[in-house]
């Protein structure tokens, strides 16, 4: 793996991703790249700071004749997010990503690759390295644990940074230049049960839903994808008349992930046996049919495995499973303002069932941008697994950015776009969620944009990078950076 990389235009901008891949930083987990980070800034001999909430900033001094041009702030996220196949042998907080070329594209190898955001963090840096550049007073900034929580752009202080304009460096579709995005808020679901006894004369079988491309739950929630969960909940949810009993259920893994992969022990009598395992075949068959063209690779498959020592109650079982399979989840509104664009969607990302403290506990992330909207959503999932008995929170709600069409950075970069390229690029709001609101709440002044390369399927295994989108992405900044107006 890792084949020519570094070799990849432009390779002051590949160089250093490079290096991004060979340490580990999933959420929550990041002391050794911000240690990186920090070292990065201090080597250039540029003001470097680490603050309470884990975030980066480096400062860099205008080139000269352009010290009178406004601060930019260059802002991008340091983690990534962890996700892997199942058959891949691969420790997140210890292995390095084992990332190539394959044709256009650069990918991972059965993991994610960490493009969402480390191509945007290494053109900041490869701004601060360049010795020959032409740009105004430059700060980046390095926000902590963006995927799980957005904690460092929620505990940056106002006053730590000088800058004028945000240019936000984690969008993914070149050529496009974003000017807001969706709110959300987490949901956080927890029932409690008994432990009941495995019946005699019963067997036990481990369904696996597996397969699936899983993805951004904000950039690819529009898409048709299947969720592994309520998958494998509809399965249970159809063999209820075979007295199908659940002992545990592991699906789902991050919050702003679609879930790939759920895997359950069942019981089942001896005798009702092959007609369960019948039922799950007609259903998998029904479900890859419906999914055809979005999940070809699902697959759902059935397994002796050894009795459990004991099953989740039955009345518990039943109103979870009837809550899951009822439970809304993917778009639930589109814009009416900008055509294309999701209003409003959910994501039954997490369920997991824990013997030890008797508990099975779920996540939920919604997205919206428009906070009424949010919160009805909120009162009809909170109803919902209430009247089943849950216990539900919410929890980590972050604003979202509200666009302005007359926004100085957006009219230059237009401009400069046009000029070098010879078109317009296309203006967007964004489904997923973007630091620049929550940012906004301590930095109201900024005048913010977001850009970045073309990146598909972030959050999951199948994460790529265009090539030849990074290029133009680096060419691009570089020429707004030259651009920017005087103060």
């Amino acid at each position: 793996m890792q084949n020519n990389l570094r070799n990849l235009e432009p390779k002051e901008v590949w160089s250093i991703f490079y290096e991004m891949t060979q340490i580990p930083r999933p959420s929550n987990h990041e002391d050794r790249i911000q240690k990186w980070a920090v070292n990065f800034g201090q080597k250039l001999g540029l003001e470097t700071s680490k603050d309470e909430a884990g975030n980066v900033i480096i400062k860099k001094p205008a080139t000269s004749g352009m010290e009178n041009r406004k601060t930019v702030v260059l802002q991008g996220h340091l983690d990534m997010v962890p996700q892997k196949n199942s058959d891949k042998n691969h420790d997140f907080q210890n292995d390095p990503i084992e990332s190539f070329v394959d044709g256009e594209w650069v990918t991972a190898n059965g993991t994610t690759l960490g493009a969402d955001n480390g191509i945007g963090v290494s053109a900041a840096l490869a701004v601060l390295a360049s010795k020959t550049l032409t740009h105004g007073p430059i700060e980046v900034l390095l926000t902590a644990t963006e995927e799980t929580g957005m904690d460092g752009a929620n505990g940056l202080k106002a006053g730590l940074l000088d800058a004028d304009i945000l240019i936000n460096t984690d969008s993914e579709d070149e050529g496009e230049l974003y000017v807001g995005c969706a709110g959300g808020e987490d949901v956080n679901i927890e029932f409690t049960y008994k432990e009941e006894e495995v019946p005699v004369g019963f067997t036990a079988v481990k369904l696996s839903v597996m397969g699936m491309k899983g993805g951004h739950s904000g950039m690819d929630i529009n898409l048709g994808r299947g969720n592994s969960i309520k998958t494998f909940f509809r399965i249970i949810n159809a063999a209820k008349d075979l007295g199908v009993r659940l002992a545990t259920f592991d699906g789902g893994s991050l919050r702003n992930a679609i879930p790939r992969e759920a895997f359950g022990v069942l019981v089942v009598e001896e005798a009702k046996a092959a007609d369960f395992i019948a039922l799950v075949d007609e259903v998998a068959d029904t479900v890859k049919a419906e999914l055809a063209a979005t999940e070809p690779d699902m697959v759902v498959k059935t397994e002796a495995t050894d009795l459990p020592e004991k099953l989740i109650d039955a009345e518990t079982q039943d109103k979870l499973v009837k809550a899951v399979v009822a439970s809304p989840n993917g778009v639930i509104r589109m814009s009416n303002s900008m055509p294309g664009l999701v209003e409003t969607s959910i994501n039954l990302a997490i369920l997991k069932s824990d013997a030890a403290s008797k508990t099975i506990t779920g996540g939920c992330l919604m997205r919206s941008s428009v906070d009424s909207a949010k919160e009805e959503l909120g009162s009809r999932i909170k109803a919902e697994y209430e009247l089943a008995g849950a216990e539900v929170t919410f929890s980590g709600a972050y604003p979202g950015w509200n666009p302005n069409m007359d926004s100085p950075i957006l009219k230059t970069m237009q401009n400069v776009y046009e000029s070098n390229w010879g078109k317009v690029p296309e203006i967007k709001a964004i489904h997923a969620g973007l630091e620049c609101g929550i940012l906004a709440q301590n930095y109201p002044h900024w005048d913010m944009i977001s850009f970045g390369p073309t990146i598909r399927f972030p959050h999951s295994p199948d994460e790529k990078v265009n090539i030849e989108s990074v290029k133009k992405f680096w060419e691009f900044l570089v020429a707004t950076l030259i651009s920017i107006p005087e103060k």
